[in-house]
């Protein structure tokens, strides 16, 4: 149980630690570029951003669940790397098919693994959701535009 409880530790702290840089590294990008994307300038340019985020944090979240796999594997809890790779996903991301199942000895590593790829996924809904707002893509400037139904044809 102990060392289920370091090694669910030490990945927790890696983890996070990556999930950190990775954002911190997002960030660092995003702000180089903002110069080249005001509110309601360019859509275009604003999607091309959500995108490039997107796939950062999937990119991410893919290193860090290569991680767990690997760790799955190389500690002889699960015995191919596929199926380790397999269940770290599943894990990490809670969907929990119940398919692939750990021994007794591991199974809090698991678990930890799950809390974790919940923590994270709810930190990079969080960046994400930032992004969003600072680029203003959820406000409905549209309607406040007149367009050819509003504004120009409105009888008094």
């Amino acid at each position: 149980m102990l060392l289920n409880l370091a090694l669910s530790t030490f990945m927790v702290s890696l983890t996070v630690s990556i999930h950190l840089g990775g954002l911190l590294g997002l960030l660092w990008v995003l702000r180089d570029r903002a110069h080249r994307v005001r509110a309601h300038e360019n859509r275009i340019a604003q999607v091309g951003v959500l995108v490039f985020v997107v796939l950062g944090l999937l990119g991410i979240h893919t290193i860090e669940i290569w991680l767990y796999g690997l760790t799955f594997w190389a500690i002889g809890a699960i015995p191919d790397f596929e199926t380790a790779l397999y269940f770290s996903t599943v894990t990490f991301t809670t969907i929990g098919y119940g398919d692939v199942v750990l021994d007794k000895q591991w199974r809090m590593f698991g678990a930890i693994e799950a809390a974790n790829g919940l923590i994270l996924f709810g930190w990079s809904t969080a960046f994400l959701f930032s992004v969003t707002t600072r680029l203003r893509m959820l406000e409905h400037d549209w309607l406040e535009r007149p367009g050819p139904s509003r504004g120009t044809h409105e009888k008094d």
